[in-house]
This record gives C-alpha cells, sequence and structure tokens, in this order.
C-alpha cells in the first residue's frame, strides 16, 4: 500500500505507511485484552476506561489515530499537549493530562484540559481552583499517590492522602473523581501488583471522605490487565496502541531504574 503522502519519512519508518489501519487493529487488540482482564476476575469490560495515550505521537499522525476511531488522547508533557491541541483544533478530541504539572503552567492546563490525572499538592489545587475560577468552569481531578515509594514518581505518600482528601472542598471547582498511580518498574508481577491492589484500599478509605472518589486511573502497556484485575476503572496506554516510542521511559521519569 503507498504511504500518505501527508507522512514524513520518519512517521512512516516508525507507524508504516498506513498508520490509521495499524491503531485501528491494535486498538481493536487492546480492548478484547481488557474484555479477557475484566472476564477473568468477574468484571464487566464496561466498567474499565481506555484512555489512549499519544506521548510522542506526531499531530499529523494522530489524525490517523481519530479516524481509526480514538477521540480522547491522553499527554504527559503540558506543551506537547498545547501544540497538539491547537493543530488539531479543527477535531473534536477530548484532552487529558496525565503527567506532573508546575503551577506556573497551570493557566494553560485549564484552557483546554477536561481531565487531570495527577493532582498531588495543596499548592497544586489551590492553583488549579483560582485559574479555573477565573475561567469559569470546573475540570475532572484524580488524585496521584506513590504507592511504589520510589524517588522517581510523584505523588501524595499513602498517609498524606486521607488529609489531603479532607481539604478537596476547598477548591470547588475540582471535582474528584478517583486515585491515580504508577506501579513500580519492576519484573516482579507480584510487587506491581501490589501497588495496584494498594491504591485500592486507600480509595476504599478515601471514599469514607469523599464519596465520589470512585475511580482508580492505574495500569499502562506492560501492566494494564492486572490493574484491571485488582479494580482499575482507568488504563492508560500508549505503546500497545501506537507501538514503541523514540524515547525512554527516563525522558519523563528522570530518575526511573529500568524503562519499558
Amino acid at each position: 500500500m503507498p504511504a500518505s503522502p501527508d507522512l514524513l519519512p520518519d512517521e512512516i519508518a516508525r507507524f508504516g505507511a498506513d498508520p490509521a489501519a495499524a491503531f485501528a487493529a491494535n486498538l481493536t487488540s487492546v480492548q478484547e485484552r481488557i474484555a479477557a482482564a475484566c472476564h477473568r476476575c468477574g468484571r464487566s469490560d464496561g466498567e474499565v476506561r481506555l484512555l489512549p495515550v499519544t506521548k510522542t505521537v506526531p499531530a499529523g499522525v494522530l489524525r490517523g489515530a481519530y479516524a481509526a476511531g480514538i477521540s480522547e488522547f491522553g499527554e504527559n508533557k503540558l506543551q506537547e499537549a498545547r501544540d497538539k491541541r491547537d493543530i488539531l483544533a479543527d477535531l473534536p478530541i477530548r484532552w487529558s493530562i496525565i503527567g506532573h504539572l508546575q503551577t506556573n503552567k497551570v493557566k494553560y492546563l485549564v484552557r483546554f484540559a477536561a481531565e487531570f490525572h495527577a493532582l498531588d499538592s495543596p499548592r497544586l489545587a489551590d492553583e488549579l481552583n483560582r485559574r479555573l475560577n477565573a475561567e469559569g468552569r470546573d475540570l475532572d481531578v484524580f488524585v496521584q499517590v506513590n504507592t511504589s515509594g520510589e524517588a522517581s514518581k510523584y505523588g501524595l505518600a499513602p498517609c498524606d492522602l486521607v488529609p489531603f482528601i479532607e481539604r478537596l472542598s476547598d477548591y470547588p471547582r475540582l471535582k474528584p473523581r478517583g486515585l491515580m498511580t504508577l506501579a513500580i518498574f519492576s519484573a516482579e508481577t507480584g510487587r506491581v501488583r501490589g501497588c495496584f491492589r494498594l491504591l485500592r484500599e486507600l480509595r476504599d478509605r478515601a471514599i469514607r471522605v469523599h464519596p465520589d472518589l470512585t475511580e482508580l486511573s492505574m495500569g499502562m502497556s506492560g501492566d494494564f490487565e492486572i490493574a484491571i484485575e485488582e479494580g482499575a476503572t482507568v488504563v492508560r496506554v500508549g505503546q500497545a496502541i501506537f507501538g514503541a516510542r523514540p524515547t525512554t521511559d527516563r525522558f519523563y521519569w528522570p530518575h526511573a531504574s529500568v524503562d519499558r
């Protein structure tokens, strides 16, 4: 099949001549894996939302993702999301920011993001609420918890979660939906599962304080099936849909000890 004339040579090398077809096939495979994981643990696949993670995928290529039926994009880096959003402004895409956010960039996020998965401090909550109030809008948020204890990960310590949640009513523009975590970077399934199990247990405690904190955003391409077995309601999947990235995990987590 001839390559699309809109694709650059390096994009063809990475994504193939027909990215839309490749993404559609990969999307179907991931959806089937989600359904199978749900079946194994007695859950309905309708309980799990797939959030495709589009980091490092060029905006032009993402038109192929949209053509493949993907209309919700998750991005780690705000600047990357902003640039893509400007280029793809003609498409009705729902943008989720899933990575750590500095307070000086909040003013950009509140203008276009529908969802934020990395709320991890009162200072950030306060700035988000202030900026959202100025924009006259609300924002769905997930509270990030560091369940692995790794220095490379952002997020609240588990012992700090409930005190933080008790303060969320101070930020009426924030609409808490659940908790988020990144599991430990390890080939040992038991250690990965332990991170997800801990987040579920923390959610069960947190929901007594804030009843809207029902969701669990956990699991990526290498471990989303384990996350589903432990109760995930949102899985953030990138490489299983869009292929291997040219950057390592250290690009997003500078102190990560391994790449996956």
